[in-house]
């Protein structure tokens, strides 16, 4: 059970002041994207009520679910970002892998 509870385990955005900057950015926009999401179903909810406004609500439902998409890939560039500068290690114990650095020969 243990090696799965870093699944929900906060994500410490890391050391370094790069890192930390990375981080903000990512979450920043992986929220903007959250919000603009939620916003788009509740106003396709409202909108898919009436036989008048049915088609703008049905645009609006598919705005969210791309909005939804994109969620996984701001996490996935964030995660490419970190490898790119060499954070690999940190990367790899968050995905349950053990470091190079702490492996035993």
């Amino acid at each position: 059970m243990s090696h799965i509870r870093h699944l929900w385990r906060y994500h410490d955005p890391g050391e370094t002041e790069r890192r930390k900057e990375i981080y903000a950015a990512y979450e920043l926009w992986y929220t903007v994207v959250d919000v603009g999401a939620a916003v788009s179903f509740l106003a396709g909810s409202i909108l898919f009520l009436s036989d008048v406004t049915k088609t703008a609500g049905t645009y609006l439902f598919i705005a969210g679910s791309v909005l939804f998409l994109l969620k996984p890939a701001i996490r996935l560039t964030r995660e490419a970002q970190y490898a790119a500068h060499g954070d690999v290690d940190s990367l790899a114990k968050r995905a349950g892998w053990q470091s190079l650095v702490d492996r035993e020969d």
